[in-house]
């Protein structure tokens, strides 16, 4: 690889994580000065450097930012409707009793599909909090597998943001995406649960005992595990009637002498069952119509006749904005005003807008990348090494992860160093995909802000906290390699 490439790279990838760090700027800012510099340096001229961040940025958001838009809004309602805490409900009553952490686990990974992990586990943890106050024991076991369960299907799984970027910038359907997300989802559930049922017992005695007192009513009696028996009758008793699934927000803005809204498991679902299935769906009858047209080459596909009504319902952004009809007409009240509903859509816009202009800057990082030549001189210099491919985009993920903490800017910035030499270096891009958000699950600490949602409702501080929380991502980050492994052998061999 020519040194001076070489150096634009590492130079462009370490600025990123040092503006991020040690400047006020935000990641954002980042990327985009990142991908000047890289333009410099490897000779690329003013005017191609701008226009190659210009194509890059509108490209990226063209394909994808809709969607993004859609996915968050439609997680919004979930949210402020008191959908996401009846659907928690009900996967707790379809466990049964003693299978709680499993029930905590599959929540999680859930309601992460569309909410943010912060404000997804503030919106759960009380469940966890109830559970354990009537089984009298277990608050941290339940707290870990609900936070392990969120951070898989927010690296995994579409329309969850991070996920979608990444889709968007190696050009991956995002139906085979939501599929082999799912598929990783249902072998990590397990590694989880297990983890926080091993885990969670040595660090419930160091719970602090204000959390403690708050969960429990007793401090004393917390500090060592209930006999079996009593575990098992305590959890007998669990209440799940006792457990108010209503939602504040909308108790704020209830009209006097109106009902109280409730709203049930299989409604609340529909809003993002529906959109999934649609995505899917389109990915299937593509595959059949592209096999019986004879088409190798998406790009060059025309849907047929009989084709054509479904992918087109089964697009993203149809499938989303259906999925977002549906949340606000099935699950907020008719009382709901309409400035409220729109402040809450505009909310979610809010929260929307700095993922959309991370991707997007990420977009134009992978342009300079591609325009420059420095994605074919990485290509050639990884195609001689006797590695995986597929460990380029998980390992700069993983060390942006640990640098810098945002798992969603380690997705984007492996993947815009991926997106040029997939094709050179013989990696099928829905590997590639994956690879880079199962290594941005590596080792959350200090510096990710989820760390600390996690550990302070948790109570957990110093090394329990590292045990809880940072162990748990870390043997997550560390059981997806095989997987990874897999799929690539699964691809190869039908590709």
């Amino acid at each position: 690889m020519d040194p001076i490439l070489l150096v634009a790279l590492v130079v462009g990838i370490a600025l990123i994580v040092v503006i991020v760090l040690k400047t006020r700027l935000d990641a954002f800012a980042g990327l985009l000065i990142a991908s000047v510099v890289i333009g410099l340096i490897a000779g690329q001229s003013l005017p191609g450097i701008v226009g190659s961040i210009k194509t890059g940025f509108g490209n990226t958001l063209a394909s994808i930012g809709i969607v993004i838009g859609l996915g968050v809004a439609i997680g919004k309602i979930l949210e402020v409707s008191g959908a996401a805490h009846a659907i928690a409900v009900a996967f707790l009553r379809l466990a049964g009793r003693g299978r709680e952490p499993w029930a905590m686990t599959s929540i999680g990974a859930l309601i992460s599909i569309p909410v943010f992990c912060d404000s997804g586990y503030v919106i759960m943890n009380p469940l966890a909090r109830a559970i354990a106050k009537v089984k009298q024991y277990g608050y941290a076991t339940l707290g870990i597998a609900l936070a392990g369960g969120m951070v898989i299907t927010h690296h995994f799984v579409p329309p969850t943001p991070g996920p979608l970027g990444v889709a968007g910038l190696l050009g991956v359907n995002v139906g085979s995406v939501i599929l082999a997300g799912l598929a990783f989802t249902t072998f990590l559930i397990p590694v989880v649960t297990l983890y926080a049922k091993w885990i969670g017992p040595k660090v419930e005695p160091l719970v602090s005992e204000e959390i403690q007192q708050t969960v429990y009513g007793n401090v004393r009696a917390q500090r060592t595990a209930p006999a079996r028996t009593g575990a098992r009758s305590a959890g007998a008793d669990t209440d799940l009637d006792s457990i108010d699934a209503g939602s504040p927000e909308l108790t704020e803005h209830r009209p006097e002498g109106a009902p109280q809204h409730r709203v049930g498991a299989v409604v609340g679902l529909l809003p993002l069952v529906v959109p999934i299935l649609l995505i899917v769906m389109n990915t299937v009858v593509t595959a059949i119509d592209m096999g019986a047209q004879g088409t190798a080459v998406a790009a060059d596909y025309e849907p047929s006749g009989w084709a054509g009504p479904f992918v087109f319902i089964g697009d993203p952004v149809i499938a989303l904005l259906i999925g977002l009809v549906l949340a606000v007409y099935l699950l907020l009240p008719r009382w709901t005003p309409r400035k409220t509903s729109h402040k809450w859509l505009g909310d979610a816009a809010a929260d929307a807008g700095l993922i959309l202009l991370i991707t997007g800057a990420g977009g134009g990082l992978g342009q300079v990348l591609r325009d420059t030549g420095i994605g074919d001189s990485l290509a050639e210099a990884i195609g001689g090494l006797p590695l995986p491919s597929f460990l380029l985009p998980f390992l700069i993920a993983s060390i942006v992860r640990v640098a810098q903490g945002s798992g969603t800017v380690s997705m984007i910035t492996a993947a815009s160093v991926t997106a040029p030499v997939m094709a050179t270096i013989g990696l099928d891009p829905l590997v590639a995909v994956m690879a880079c958000v199962a290594g941005a699950m590596v080792c959350s600490y200090f510096n990710d802000s989820y760390f600390w949602v996690v550990t302070r409702f948790l109570g957990l501080e110093g090394t329990a906290a590292l045990k809880a929380h940072s162990g748990l991502t870390t043997v997550m980050w560390a059981a997806s390699i095989p997987l990874l492994f897999l799929l690539s052998l699964v691809l190869g061999a039908t590709g």
